[in-house]
């Protein structure tokens, strides 16, 4: 025994002294690599994506198709060019209902069928709405685009909705409401789109709201699905693995005779809503009051700009400086110096019309002022303060990579043509997005910052438990108005029920 133990511990103490040396040789070659700085981007590269050809059927449905032939896959997307902006007043999120519920059930196939058809075509169906346009999209492999496009077809042209696939889709959206808006993040972003539009169109959320779901019938289903999904307001984008002749001859078997109806489309409403009344108002401070809150979210947040506006790609690089990424400013700022949050962002959503702009984080409640006031800094000083080269060209990279990302598969390809057909601009854009990011210097950023950034007409949205830090809050900002959890109706861009215990802290 005492020789076998003898060994034993010759063998650890040989153990012990490898691992000791090989430590000394890894410690300098650790630490190197901790120190280093991150290597500068590399100069973009052009990239070449296929041109997009189109034909508008006599019904006034445009077909774009992509050919893209070095894919075994197609994707298949209908474009209806309204979203959530022509929901009415009372009926929040009936345009997203009804893009939902299009999927679940036609004239000849249930729920179910369309399901199990589209599961043995090896594919994906889905459908949804977004604030300017309702989108049905069918993913599946090339050479089973006609069996699929069939279906997409009779799902966009004759839903059902069955009174039970209404009730399901509603309970589900009641469920996710009920959870969601407990959190503060999701209140504070729907709490700010009321106070940046009003009781515009962009105001609602685009969900609905528990009160304006219950309401919905299925009249006003049918009703929204008749004015708007219609083949001279909708754009069919089609891509991959095809030949244009063969999608141009398909669509015309499958939508030549939906009928174009007789009554003018309606303009869309939001074209004006931006010069409305209940859309100028002067930059407020909201809180909301949530004693139970375990954070505190901030929205810092103001009017941005179409997607159409000349400013785009200076908004875009500017948005990618100040939040877009971890090592965006916002991030710096708040979580790497401070460790005040996971993660600050910024968000410009351009629009059809001006879309917000928003920068958010959540913290913990006693730091929801401090943070707050570090944001507003950040916009102020993307105004005043040069952006150097050193820090604008990994931003634009961080850009141009995304746009990169995204466009390598066929859907991301199809989808950014979708937009642009949406929105009425060139396809060249496709192959001009890289120029127009790299065109941005540092001094169009500041001067974006400074004229379409403007700190000064930013509202600031806290949702957390105010005891902890509303009074540091009056101390940096002023005229707060205080809205308890209980008494706040984002039905109304009142924010507030009719009561009269609503008063102003």
């Amino acid at each position: 025994m005492k020789i076998y133990d003898s060994i034993f511990r010759h063998s650890i103490y040989k153990f012990l002294c490898a691992f000791a040396a090989l430590s000394v040789l890894l410690t300098p070659m650790i630490s190197q690599s901790q120190q280093e700085t991150p290597p500068a981007p590399s100069q973009p590269r052009p990239a070449r994506f296929p041109s997009p050809v189109e034909r508008t059927l006599p019904n006034g449905l445009r077909v774009v198709v992509i050919e893209k032939k070095d894919t075994p896959l197609a994707v298949a997307q209908l474009l209806i060019k309204n979203g959530g902006e022509v929901d009415p007043p009372a009926l929040a999120g009936v345009a997203q209902m009804t893009a939902s519920l299009v999927t679940q059930g036609t004239a000849t196939l249930s729920a179910p069928q369309i399901a199990e058809t589209i599961e043995a075509l090896g594919g994906k169906l889905e459908s949804g709405a977004t604030w300017d346009a309702s989108i049905v999209n069918v993913d599946v492999e090339a050479s089973k685009l006609n069996q699929a496009m069939t279906i997409l077809a009779d799902v966009v042209r004759r839903p059902s909705f069955k009174d039970e696939e209404i009730e399901r889709l509603r309970q589900q959206t009641l469920d996710g409401l009920s959870v969601a808006l407990e959190q503060p993040g999701t209140l504070a972003r729907l709490v700010a789109a009321r106070v940046i539009f009003g009781d515009t169109p962009y105001g609602h959320a685009l969900t609905g709201t528990p009160q304006s779901v219950a309401r919905i019938k299925r009249d006003d289903i049918v009703r929204m699905h008749t004015n708007i999904y219609r083949p001279d307001n909708a754009v069919l984008v089609v891509g991959g693995g095809v030949r244009a002749e063969d999608v141009f001859r398909l669509t015309q078997n499958l939508f030549g005779d939906w009928k174009k109806p007789n009554e003018t489309l309606s303009s869309t409403p939001v074209a004006s809503m931006t010069n409305s009344a209940s859309a100028v108002r002067s930059a407020r401070v909201v809180v909301v009051d949530k004693p139970d809150a375990g954070q505190a979210a901030v929205v810092v947040a103001r009017k941005g700009l179409r997607r159409s506006d000349k400013d785009f790609f200076r908004g875009i690089v500017a948005n990618s400086v100040l939040g877009l990424g971890y090592s965006a400013r916002l991030n710096q700022e708040v979580r790497i110096k401070r460790g005040l949050s996971y993660g600050a962002f910024s968000s410009l959503d351009a629009r059809r019309d001006v879309g917000p702009f928003t920068a958010s984080t959540q913290t913990k409640n006693e730091s929801g002022a401090e943070v707050a006031a570090l944001i507003v800094g950040e916009l102020e000083r993307l105004a005043t303060s040069p952006v150097v080269e050193a820090e604008l060209a990994p931003r634009k990279s961080a850009l141009t990579g995304n746009f990169g990302r995204n466009l390598e598969t066929t859907e991301g390809l199809v989808n950014f043509v979708a937009r642009l057909a949406l929105q009425g601009l060139s396809f060249d854009e496709i192959n001009r997005y890289v120029g127009n990011v790299q065109a941005i210097t540092g001094e169009d950023v500041r001067k974006f910052a400074g004229a379409r950034l403007d700190a000064k007409a930013a509202n600031v949205i806290v949702v957390g438990n105010a005891s902890v830090f509303l009074s540091d809050l009056r101390k940096r900002f002023s005229n707060v108005e205080v809205i308890p959890a209980s008494e706040l109706d984002l039905n109304s861009a009142n924010l507030r029920r009719a009561s009269p215990n609503a008063a102003v802290k």
